[in-house]
């Protein structure tokens, strides 16, 4: 069942110690930029995947393994976060 990325809004705090649901993420393939809020995320498995709403490319993996979050940014060209001041 593909869920929004605000699903993995506390995974997310844990892994990057802030709010990245708002981050704009850049798509390595189709190049399309977008806050994490709006990808399609899949928790249903060994680990969670997100992927671009628009190509369905796989943005980002998270598995735990032993305690520790494992994260393959590999589909992301650019995380970017706006800042508090902004």
């Amino acid at each position: 069942m593909a869920l929004d990325g605000n699903v993995i809004g506390g995974l997310l705090l844990e892994i990057f110690g802030s709010d990245m649901t708002s981050a704009r993420a850049t798509c390595a393939v189709c190049g399309t930029v977008s806050p994490v809020a709006e990808t399609t995320v899949y928790i249903r498995g060994p680990g969670t995947v997100v992927r671009c709403r628009r190509c369905g490319s796989v943005l980002m993996v998270v598995a735990r393994i032993r305690e520790l979050n494992c994260v393959d940014l590999s589909g992301v060209a650019a995380l970017e976060t706006t800042r508090a001041d902004e």
